[in-house]
């Protein structure tokens, strides 16, 4: 069929295709020949080449006055009778910039799907799903140049238990391997091996082997000639785990990250395409990879909210993982020290298959966790005497050490002491922190910045000052009690460099610093043969935070730090010091009680009819003027009421468990200038909610200057 006009989907929040004429392959539009010739004119022309209409391909077009790409859905000989523009009137595409489509039939079927069930436009979904480089340049991976011996390697000897588990998840995957004799205690069970269940998960003690299990599943995999996609969740743990998987896989291996360039990404996406790379390692998009005959997926740390997008499309890459396993019926491979609430209750349920891995295997156990009450000791700084006693003796005996604390900056709170008044951003409704070694005051959601104050805005007394403390207030102190040594700070502000993260990691690995302070990068993922002590400065940063997965954040980060102790020594040690000694998570984290925190957690969440015992969706409606915010979420929640009734009178399956919730400012009530008041839909079945949510979204017409966000299933209500 020759195409003599296009769909095309582009990332606008309309939930529709525009149509464009075709120009013949080889050429360009006359527009773009026109903006070439002024490109010329500044001495940075390219060749430029435009290739064949498909659906699925990448094309350059004018939508009002701007120039944007979007993805071509559908190709036609002609214009149906009852098209509402003139024929004369469609304008051409400017090129196609695919001369082989970025999207095949499932990545397109996919987008698709990411449409319906996240609530945005399906140009949107696309636009998440493909790199934004125009024209591809090779990816520096930074990892394959320097292979070395590490902690994984392809001549491993597996324990029973990560045989066991390889054994079972290609099991599912209707694979079968011959595995070496192993003892009858521990001996393979052929009646469970029988049950298929896409949806494996390995649970472990940290430094228990889960990656190994991951890659040797993996090898498997490939030997039957297919594809792997391999998640991890941020960038603190790429560095090792690729050279991991670079180590036994080679050149078959693509990276995707956010440090490598738009242009870096498209060339190793076309890498995919082209079946020269059938292993994808990377952070969340990768989950969309368009990997031939894909055979595997895994999702390592699956706990970590950084897989939920916090921009729309806001998927979460598990439930993209999920629903791409089951469509193509391929094992879906999970794991994590501290499972998320939904996946440890799917265990439960038997909805996911467990394995179990409960020992180290580099010679270590797990660690001695001593809780220090805060309210109980009399510290000035953020070490306690207890800390301090063993950092000393930790250094003396050449050993390293890790200090944890999830906040940056130097101090968080500027406080008059004389009037009470707290600064707070303009823009938003949070607190502003000061960084000492910047000089200045910021505020880590928009980026507002001042100078260090003198006096109170607000009663000029001079009596002022700063409290709280955060990694940079650490370090001095560091630097202080400890002033012979080594000391490294890993957070966002201390990384200015290209590689700087990778280069600090190496360093602190190869014995040239003796102290690590940083954030939650270094909390996982991470391994240090000699590291001895893990300090918890303060537990207590994400406990009182007003939403309902706190808990489960605090003990999973409690847990996972304290993890990168003992791994390869049994002498390993971890001090967790906090003002709520009893609270559950806490108390449980540092008891190494998982089972009793979950049965906990599980039973509140139960009470209150929170995940995983319902389906949440949140509208948020934002402005930067307040009343307009506050009027919109009022006339929303009229509409959803009608709709939710209307419903009901109809007895469709899954109303009558439906509530709307709200509206209500949002736990941070203004973010950048805007502010921002929620609806909260909560029942059982989020079909129900996405009807009612997209009843809104598209057919209401919101005030000028409002904008209406939805996030099905949100990992956080701030």
């Amino acid at each position: 069929m020759k195409a003599e006009f296009v769909e095309v989907a582009l990332n606008v929040p309309v939930n529709q295709t525009f149509t464009y004429s075709v120009i013949p392959a080889g050429k360009i539009s006359a527009h773009e020949k026109k903006s070439q010739g002024e490109l010329f004119q500044k001495k940075r022309a390219r060749k430029v080449e435009s290739f064949e209409c498909a659906v699925g391909a990448r094309v350059q077009v004018m939508f009002g006055n701007r120039r944007t790409t979007g993805i071509i859905t559908a190709l036609h000989e002609k214009l149906p009778q009852d098209f509402p523009v003139p024929q004369n009137k469609i304008r051409p595409i400017l090129r196609v910039l695919d001369e082989t489509p970025l999207l095949n039939e499932e990545t397109m079927s996919l987008g698709k799907w990411i449409s319906s069930f996240y609530l945005c436009s399906i140009g949107e979904a696309y636009s998440a799903m493909i790199p934004g480089g125009i024209k591809e340049s090779e990816a520096a991976w930074g990892v394959s140049a320097q292979i070395e011996e590490d902690d994984f390697n392809s001549e491993k000897i597996l324990s029973c238990e990560q045989k066991n588990a390889v054994q079972g998840i290609l099991n599912s995957a209707e694979i079968e391997i011959l595995c070496e004799e192993i003892s009858s205690e521990n001996k393979f069970d052929e009646k469970k091996s029988k049950q298929k269940n896409l949806f494996q998960y390995i649970y472990g003690a940290t430094g228990s082997g889960k990656t190994e299990v991951f890659l040797s599943a993996a090898e498997k995999i490939l030997e039957k000639g297919k594809g792997v996609i391999y998640l991890v969740p941020e960038i603190a743990l790429t560095p090792q785990v690729a050279r991991a998987v670079v180590n036994r896989f080679g050149s078959t291996v693509a990276i995707l990250h956010s440090r490598l360039t738009p242009a870096q990404k498209l060339f190793e996406y076309k890498r995919i395409i082209k079946k020269e790379a059938r292993v994808v390692i990377g952070a969340r998009s990768a989950i969309f990879a368009p990997v031939p005959n894909l055979g595997m997926i895994i999702i390592d740390e699956e706990h970590d909210s950084s897989y939920k997008s916090e921009n729309t499309p806001r998927y979460h890459a598990r439930q993209v993982a999920m629903h791409r396993a089951q469509l193509k019926k391929i094992p879906l491979v999970m794991g994590s020290a501290t499972p998320s609430v939904e996946a440890w209750n799917s265990i439960a349920q038997k909805k996911f298959e467990c394995h179990y891995l409960t020992k180290r295997l580099s010679g270590g156990k797990m660690p001695l966790i001593e809780c220090v009450d805060l309210s109980r000791e009399k510290i000035e700084g953020s070490i306690s005497k207890i800390l301090e006693d063993e950092i000393r003796a930790t250094l003396a005996e050449n050993r390293q050490v890790i200090l944890f604390l999830n906040r940056r900056g130097f101090n968080h709170i500027f406080r008059c002491q004389t009037c009470g008044f707290e600064l707070k951003c303009k823009n938003c409704s949070v607190p502003m922190t000061y960084h000492k070694v910047q000089n200045k005051i910021l505020c880590h959601y928009c980026g507002y910045t001042l100078k260090p104050l003198s006096v109170c805005p607000k009663c000029a007394s001079l009596d002022i000052g700063y409290l709280g403390f955060g990694t940079e207030f650490i370090e001095n102190e560091v630097k202080a009690k400890f002033p012979s040594a080594r000391a490294i700070r890993l957070d966002t502000d201390s990384l200015g460099k290209k590689n700087e993260l990778e280069e600090k990691i190496a360093a602190f690995k190869n014995g040239e610093a003796d102290i690590l302070l940083g954030t939650q990068m270094i909390a996982k993922g991470l391994n240090f043969p000699k590291l001895k002590l893990v300090g918890v400065i303060l537990a207590d940063t994400s406990l009182h935070i007003p939403d309902f997965r706190a808990a489960e954040r605090t003990f999973s980060l409690i847990t996972q730090v304290a993890g990168r102790a003992g791994r390869f020594f049994p002498d390993g040690k971890v001090i967790v010091q906090t003002y709520s000694p009893e609270n559950p998570a806490i108390y449980f984290a540092c008891h190494s009680q998982p089972q009793k925190f979950y049965a906990d957690e599980i039973e509140l969440r139960k009470a209150l009819s929170f995940p995983p015992f319902s389906r949440l969706l949140r509208l948020v409606f934002r402005s930067t003027m307040e009343r307009d915010a506050e009027q919109c979420a009022s006339e929303a929640k009229k509409i959803l009421s009608a709709e939710l009734q209307s419903l009901k009178e109809k007895h469709t399956s899954g109303a009558a468990e439906t509530e709307i919730l709200g509206p209500s400012e949002c736990a941070l009530s203004k973010v950048a200038a805007n502010y921002r008041h929620q609806i909260l839909l909560r029942g059982n079945s989020i079909a129900i909610l996405q009807r009612l949510a997209s009843v809104l979204i598209y057919s209401f017409r919101a005030p000028q200057g409002v904008y209406i966000e939805a996030d099905v299933d949100p990992a956080s209500l701030l």
